[in-house]
């Protein structure tokens, strides 16, 4: 039997703190105005030690009452700083596989609210649950009972070892996943009325889950905001794992790696994946032709094939899902090289990107007003266009007649001069009141949009629709969140401009 960090034998009713007990036992939660947050709950024992390179094991049964006051520890032992826009902070701590529930009915099984299940992105390598800015308070305020997961990041969570279980990340969500559908009555939740959503690589997951024959009673409906898939191969992910023992002169075997402590690990991975002679623009190509190095694999055993083949077999055709993007998911980093870029002609450096001269001179033509912008502008689009909004078009017309909905975010912050990654973030929470919200959306987000995006969001979870036309029934149909006062909130084909890339 596990032991919890704090158990006591009796709830003190002078705290009036909710408890509410699970398949493992009990926990107590904390109020925040009207509703309750029970923060770290395990649904997994710690992946260390023998455990470590292990599929998750369900978190063996306490005594007492396990105290859910404060975050758990996460498996993100750095953060993205240079990149990420969202505080996601890293908390110490071995049992990492744990779960955040918010709720406003804790303890009324009769309840039957529905569930919002949230993956975090980070790359596959970063990023944690612990965000303020995934709080689940107004999807409470809304009817909707929200839990946020945590899973194996980097080498770790996907790394290839010989004997070990492949894709221990995506393990770990099909049992966080599982936790759910056993435990979220006893929160006033419905397992049966589930949607699960994620941004970026948070946005890969809940499409790879959807693409996944396994994982097809787990869930009801899908949102992906801002997807990067990574399907990456069985190949590929073999040679990072050679490359990283050779870096860290252990022999590529479970053993080896084992040896390994943590810190270790996450210091040659990134150079496991990127060669000191990479060029930048080489590297920028190589990344958009091959995609994430780090990230759920085709392993035959688990994932079957690529995850576009199996949405397009049919698999998870009948889930409603809603897939959007920014604008301009990295235009603010190529901002950087906008003097540099200044004078050299857009067709030049998109030359190297893209070699196909007929597609390239299409694809420019479709993007003239970006291109006004300046070379640095329409890389950054172009960036944006080959990672996430080509895929959307390509996971739209791969799902036909299935239900589908498209959105675009295009409200530009007056912050960062974009509609940046991660922006749409705090309006899908609606939550722009949070910490570090004005960092990336300035002081005065417009609440509008706000309400319109998470209304959306709330609308599929409770309804299964999210309120505009579905791709599925009229191809190219797409809401516009933040267009403009003048600009049509749906477009006929709000992904013209991709075409070429398709």
């Amino acid at each position: 039997m596990s032991t919890p960090e704090t158990v006591t034998e009796s709830v003190d009713p002078t705290l009036e703190r909710p408890v509410v007990t699970i398949d493992s036992g009990q926990v107590r939660g904390i109020w925040r105005e009207g509703s309750a947050a029970f923060l770290g709950v395990p649904f997994a024992e710690a992946p260390v030690g023998p455990l470590r390179f292990e599929a998750p094991v369900p978190v063996a049964p306490w005594d007492g009452v396990r105290d859910a006051a404060e975050l758990g520890p996460t498996p993100q032992r750095k953060q993205l700083a240079e990149i990420t826009l969202i505080p996601e902070p890293s908390i110490p701590g071995d049992s990492t596989l744990n779960v955040n529930v918010y709720t406003p009915s804790p303890g009324a099984p009769d309840a039957a609210l529905p569930v919002l299940v949230y993956i975090h992105g980070g790359g596959y390598t970063a990023g944690s649950p612990a965000s303020p800015w995934y709080d689940g308070r107004a999807f409470n305020r809304d009817g909707v009972v929200t839990v946020s997961i945590s899973y194996r990041l980097g080498f770790d969570g996907f790394g290839y070892i010989e004997g070990a279980p492949s894709n221990r990340g995506v393990r770990d969500w099909l049992l966080a996943l599982d936790w759910v559908q056993r435990n979220v009555a006893a929160f006033g939740g419905d397992p049966a009325r589930v949607t699960i959503a994620g941004q970026s690589a948070g946005g890969g997951a809940v499409l790879t889950l959807l693409g996944m024959p396994a994982a097809q009673h787990l869930f009801r409906s899908v949102w992906c905001l801002s997807g990067a898939v990574a399907d990456v191969t069985e190949a590929r992910a073999r040679t990072f794992a050679e490359t990283l023992a050779r870096l860290a002169g252990v022999e590529a075997t479970r053993d080896g790696f084992a040896s390994l402590p943590e810190t270790r690990v996450l210091e040659l991975q990134d150079a496991a994946t990127n060669p000191d002679d990479l060029d930048p623009m080489a590297g920028v190509a190589a990344m958009l032709q091959d995609g994430l190095p780090w990230g759920p694999m085709i392993d035959g055993d688990l994932i079957t094939r690529p995850t576009l083949d199996s949405l397009r077999s049919g698999v998870g055709g009948d889930k409603p899902l809603v897939l959007g993007a920014t604008d301009d998911e990295f235009t603010m980093a190529t901002d950087a090289q906008k003097n540099k870029l200044r004078f050299v002609p857009a067709s030049l450096v998109l030359g190297r990107l893209l070699t196909d001269r007929d597609r390239r001179k299409a694809y420019l033509a479709a993007n003239r007003p970006q291109r006004r912008k300046g070379t640095a502008a329409m890389l950054g689009r172009f960036m944006t266009d080959s990672m996430f909004r080509a895929p959307i078009v390509r996971v739209a017309e791969a799902r036909a007649a299935h239900p589908t909905w498209v959105y675009r975010f295009s409200w530009a912050s007056p912050k960062l001069g974009w509609a940046a990654h991660c922006l749409d973030v705090p309006f899908w929470f609606d939550c722009l009141d949070a910490e570090k919200v004005d960092f990336i959306a300035g002081d005065n987000p417009p609440q509008a949009l706000a309400s319109e995006l998470h209304g959306a969001a709330v609308s599929l979870v409770l309804e299964g629709a999210p309120g505009w036309r579905a791709w599925s029934d009229a191809p190219g149909a797409t809401r516009v969140f933040g267009g403009g006062v003048r600009a049509p909130s749906v477009l006929a084909d709000g992904y013209a401009e991709v075409r070429a890339l398709v």
